[in-house]
């Protein structure tokens, strides 16, 4: 079980603001950002949102999986590595971004875990942790057991919340600058 620092709804007034006020102790110079998902799935999509979001605001931070170039299960193993070899000294400074499912009420809310990201766990995958702490964002309710082909996540809502997510990302990184 997971411990949740923070939840914020995306849609509320200044949520990225909110959000940004509890990320600031896990975000510094030295953070590395690693979104999980595949443009797949709508469901899943939230992490590479977030990564392309953030590297097209020219994010100061090195930003790893994007629409692009997702990390995903067939490659976490292999770009978990990529990032190791890039960054040697990161295992303490990687923020890890993702969807996730939750309680039919979290639906449309972010947390910020002091803890990493299991990716897959809420599907029945065994995947490499990432981070040491992290952002999910609640998408879909976990009593649905069809995450990945569940036609009712609706792109705009994932887009919405990865909007949010970066924005939150950006504001603390300038906030850490000030």
């Amino acid at each position: 079980m997971f411990t949740i620092k923070n939840t914020i709804h995306y849609n509320i007034p200044d949520a990225h603001i909110e959000i940004s006020n509890h990320l600031k102790k896990y975000i510094n110079e030295n953070t590395i950002i690693v979104c999980i998902g595949t443009d797949k799935f709508i469901g899943d999509c939230l992490g590479p949102l977030v990564g392309t979001y953030l590297k097209d605001q020219k994010c100061s931070l090195p930003i790893y999986g994007t629409i692009e170039s997702p990390i995903h299960a067939l490659n976490i193993h292999k770009e978990l590595d990529k990032i190791k070899a890039l960054h040697p000294n990161s295992n303490n400074n990687i923020l890890g971004v993702d969807a996730s499912l939750g309680h039919g009420e979290s639906i449309g809310t972010i947390c910020i875990r002091n803890e990493p990201i299991y990716p897959g766990r809420g599907v029945g995958k065994v995947l490499p942790k990432v981070g040491k702490a992290s952002i999910v964002g609640i998408i879909d309710d976990s009593e649905d057991t069809t995450f990945f082909s569940n036609r009712s996540i609706r792109l705009h809502f994932v887009m919405e919340m990865a909007k949010v997510i970066a924005s939150s990302i950006i504001y603390s990184i300038d906030f850490d600058s000030k």
